[in-house]
């Protein structure tokens, strides 16, 4: 029997605000110690009251923007409650019943769309670290401002799983309301899988894999659980309707615990935060200088600059942003774009994203050399390489070019006397004679004979056109 799988993923994007969703303390807990970023509103004192983060309602708008989403003007804070040791409360503050971003979609870069069904502001829970015979608590990530962003069950493989995730990691960090760093769960996904017969007029019982933090572990995670629940219904058995937990170095999940329903939480209004009221001059406020996002670039460089590439481009907005400055020039625009993709992504030199870009002026310039010839390709990548050190950021092009002696000699004249200098040699007269009987890979010989009399300046294509015309 053929099993169709159906996937939705729910996922949790960290906003990048200054402070916390309903404190005045610093969000940013990356390096600090446990329990330093807190306060006696995080770890829920009695009497202690939350303020809501006008920031963080700003930035869940422009994620909803972002996401083709509707905003929902009005909207409320409601108490999820559960018992876990990481949320001091003993519940969540979230949005359940009205939140502030309504349906929308994602399209996919093969131009699938996958539909969302709402996104609602949330504070974070704690951190637990688990050990043989005891747990620690960190309360840093306490009320951290989430959106939780739910898309319809519109996802049916891992590779469109995959490529839903990785694209909304694009739309969130390219709308910048996240650092998008999924090493430390700026963005987290919890996976549901189900799969039905085919024709099957309902969908199969769902599993959710929690807290995935890489586009491949989700993709791996849904292809083990389709295999898992096929493997079981081909059996005669039925499925567990749970939480189950993912582990990347076994490449398998294991259960964790029954899935809860909305009932099991006990939800209601949240009675110390008022309902939020936004009007029409918030949103346009919120959404003001909104950048380009993936499918705008896609439509501005899709013809110039090849797919393949510019997916891999994608992947950096403050890059993407450099780009766009050369559209008006296309020549130097693809030149430019393949340095990137092919040198500076190259595994050493990714480190150098983090620095200064340079500028458009040098980017231009050394489009131009590499054009009319001036420089080598490996003299271009030289060159490129050297605008990421600190003191040549202001420098010209050709300045630097200079200083690493890579221009290419272009002086046909000079050229000439060169050549006529190697072709004088006794040491080449072999390799001419050769050539003028048919052997026509010598001339690789003699231009580098050439290359090296000219101390490796001389433009290779020029020298073989002279050499060409000298011994024909």
């Amino acid at each position: 029997m053929k099993y169709i799988p159906t996937i939705g993923i729910e996922c949790h994007v960290q906003l990048c605000t200054k402070t916390k969703l309903f404190s005045e303390v610093d969000n940013d807990a990356r390096g600090k110690e446990p329990n330093s970023c807190v306060s006696p509103v995080d770890y829920a004192l009695p009497g202690m009251l939350p303020r809501l983060n006008g920031e963080a309602v700003k930035f869940a708008v422009r994620a909803g923007h972002a996401m083709n989403c509707a905003i929902n003007p009005k909207s409320r804070f409601d108490r999820k409650h559960y018992f876990y040791p990481d949320s001091p409360k003993g519940y969540q503050i979230t949005q359940f019943f009205h939140p502030i971003i309504g349906e929308g979609f994602v399209e996919l870069p093969s131009g699938t769309k996958i539909r969302i069904e709402h996104a609602h502001l949330e504070g974070d829970a704690g951190k637990l670290t688990h050990f043989s015979n005891y747990s620690l608590v960190d309360l840093n990530r306490v009320d951290t401002p989430l959106i939780e962003i739910v898309s319809m069950p519109d996802i049916h493989s891992a590779a469109d799983a995959r490529d839903y995730a990785k694209e909304l990691w694009r739309l969130m960090t390219f709308a910048k309301v996240t650092y998008g760093d999924l090493y430390n769960g700026n963005m987290r996904f919890d996976v549901n899988v189900s799969i039905a017969p085919e024709g099957a007029d309902k969908l199969g019982t769902r599993t959710e894999t929690k807290n995935l933090n890489s586009f491949r572990s989700i993709e791996r995670a849904v292809e083990y659980e389709i295999k898992r629940q096929t493997k079981l219904l081909e059996a005669g058995e039925t499925i567990r309707q749970e939480t189950r937990g993912w582990n990347d170095a076994t490449g398998e999940s294991t259960p964790q615990r029954s899935k809860e329903e909305a009932k099991d939480y006990r939800y209601m209004p949240e009675p110390d935060l008022p309902p939020l009221n936004l009007s029409e001059e918030f949103i346009s406020a919120a959404l003001e200088n909104f950048p380009m996002m993936p499918s705008d670039y896609r439509k501005m460089l899709g013809s110039i600059v090849p797919d393949a590439t510019l997916e891999v481009l994608l992947d950096y907005p403050k890059l993407m942003e450099k780009l766009s400055e050369l559209k008006e020039n296309t020549a130097a625009l693809k030149r430019i774009s393949n340095l990137f993709s092919s040198v500076l992504l190259a595994e050493e030199n990714f480190s150098l994203l983090n620095d200064e870009l340079p500028s458009k002026q040098q980017l231009l310039d050394l489009a131009e050399m590499l054009d009319k010839n001036e420089l080598s390709s490996t003299g271009g990548k030289e060159v490129f390489i050297k605008f990421f050190d600190p003191e040549m950021h202001f420098k010209a092009t050709r300045e630097i070019a200079k200083e690493l002696g890579v221009v290419q000699e272009n002086d046909l004249g000079a050229l000439e006397a060169i050549v006529d200098a190697v072709l004088a040699k006794p040491e080449t007269q072999k390799a001419q004679e050769d050539y003028k009987n048919g052997e026509q890979k010598v001339i690789g010989f003699l231009v580098g004979q050439v290359m090296k009399e000219s101390h490796g300046k001389a433009n290779p294509s020029a020298v073989q056109e002279i050499l060409r015309k000298k011994l024909a």
